[in-house]
């Protein structure tokens, strides 16, 4: 008995095989080999053709079909991860109308920020956890404006999953979790978001019809069975966007966990159970693939631009040349915790949520030219890449979320031990690092929502933690202090 697992990114669609039992991947691929291509006909924008995700899907599937010489009947149900806050617009024949609007795409700003003042952001941020913003409803309003007889036409929008299970079911749908981070979900009604539909001239027509997280969401048709090489009648019993997805792919559920990515951007992904906003909206808030109304499951969202490419930069730039970050590492481990007093934001690749969108830059506070060296430089970057973690799960803790453990895939910076034990030391956090990804985590998704797994307890029994990290109660203080000092250098700059 075998479950199958989509993760639909931008740049790449990714498939994976998993023996239910055992919970091994028995296969995985993922197309197209190089990264796809993103179309920006102007500056800020960002779109792909929705059949050019199904085209790499296909590709993923027959490789991982061919490799596992599993039988098609045996793939009892199939789950979805995907790239979130897209826009798929499709007709009455459920055909897209254009390209999707996908999440980098910045051109629907303007119109999240009047939606925010217009309507005001105590009724926003209470309704919706978040300001409008870029998401899918603003990005439809600018559809609306710019591209009226596009909008004529649309029969019902979706989010990049809801697109690809519809080319496997032939059922529009979508879900709650999905519609909250279109900023198209009310908390307080319970219901989709009529009064921001309202505003922007939505029908709520466009809205497809809502299926369970986790359950039946349809089954695979004749006709894509035949393209995919997929048993007929197969049933789709998971969907949720990229970062809850991540967030269950490392069995994190339940309040006070949560997951971390630290790869070009960072991300923390905490779980919330009770209905609370940021009145700054520094954090993004969404339902996470657990939550209900009697009994909430919030994943509160924290982005970090700055994190990989600060990493990056700082071996290209100040590291000894050629060297790799292993050793680039030990390097770093040679200057002390705090790395005597220098510290480095790490705000050099745009704008941060978490600092209200404020333009602070990267840069370089208390260099003493007879102590410092590339040693402390090292250090430093990391340091700061983690403090700003800290800082945001700080807002987080504002909002009721207080995190005890934080896991994550030991990939990216997460093999510096200077990073995740600095991580470990500062927020009192336990660090759990686990040999799973998105496409195995959709896998497992589907065996719950399928009932082959009675629970996410039975789902990730077999998930393979492989190294647990636990705060340094030794330097705790010394960790303290060295945020403590980033932290008050930042906010002099805000």
């Amino acid at each position: 008995m075998y479950l199958l697992g989509y993760d639909v990114g931008s740049s790449s669609v990714k498939a994976s095989l998993v023996d239910a039992q055992s919970g091994t991947c028995l296969a995985t691929a993922y197309y197209p080999k190089t990264e796809a291509p993103i179309k920006a006909t102007r500056p800020g924008w960002a779109e792909q053709a929705p059949d050019a995700w199904w085209k790499s899907l296909k590709a993923a599937t027959s490789d991982v079909l061919t490799r596992s010489h599993v039988a098609k009947a045996d793939i009892k149900a199939i789950g979805i991860s995907y790239q979130m806050h897209g826009l798929v617009c499709l007709d009455k024949r459920l055909q897209p109308l254009r390209d999707a609007i996908i999440w980098c795409d910045s051109r629907a700003v303007p119109y999240g920020h009047q939606a925010f003042n217009d309507l005001g952001s105590q009724r926003c941020l209470s309704h919706l956890l978040n300001s409008p913003g870029n998401f899918t409803a603003s990005k439809l309003a600018w559809v609306r404006e710019h591209e009226p007889e596009t909008f004529a036409k649309i029969h019902k929008v979706m989010l990049p999953g809801d697109y690809i299970a519809l080319r496997l079911s032939g059922t529009a749908a979508t879900t709650v979790s999905g519609l909250s981070e279109g900023m198209m979900w009310d908390f307080t009604e319970n219901c989709p978001a009529q009064f921001l539909l309202d505003y922007y001239g939505i029908p709520s027509s466009m809205v497809a019809e809502l299926v369970p997280t986790f359950g039946f969401q349809g089954e695979v048709s004749v006709e894509a069975a035949e393209e995919l090489g997929l048993q007929a009648g197969t049933p789709i019993t998971y969907r949720a966007g990229d970062q809850p997805n991540n967030a269950l792919s490392l069995d994190v559920f339940e309040p006070g966990e949560a997951a971390t990515t630290a790869g070009t951007s960072g991300v923390v992904y905490g779980v919330m159970g009770r209905v609370a906003y940021d009145p700054q909206s520094r954090v993004n808030t969404f339902a996470h693939v657990n939550h209900s109304a009697a009994e909430p499951r919030l994943g509160v969202l924290l982005c970090i631009n700055g994190t990989g490419i600060l990493n990056s930069w700082v071996r290209r730039n100040i590291a000894p040349a050629g060297i790799g970050y292993a050793a680039m590492n030990d390097l770093a481990a040679q200057a002390p915790i705090g790395a005597a007093g220098l510290a480095i934001l790490p705000f050099g690749n745009g704008a941060e949520r978490v600092l209200c969108n404020r333009e602070t830059g990267a840069s370089i506070h208390g260099v003493n030219f007879n102590i410092h060296t590339q040693a402390h430089l090292l250090r430093a970057a990391q340091e700061g890449i983690v403090f700003s973690f800290a800082y945001g799960m700080e807002v987080m803790k504002e909002m009721g979320l207080t995190l005890n453990t934080i896991r994550a895939g030991q990939a990216n910076m997460f093999l510096s031990p200077i990073f995740r034990d600095t991580l470990a030391g500062v927020t009192g956090a336990t660090i759990e690092l686990c040999d799973t990804d998105g496409s195995i985590g959709a896998a497992r998704g589907a065996g719950i929502g399928a009932g082959i797994y009675k629970d996410h307890h039975e789902a990730f029994s077999s998930l393979k933690k492989l190294q647990v990290i636990h705060p340094d109660t030794r330097n705790q203080e010394a960790y303290r202090e060295a945020y403590e000092r980033w932290r008050n250098i930042l906010m002099q700059g805000l």
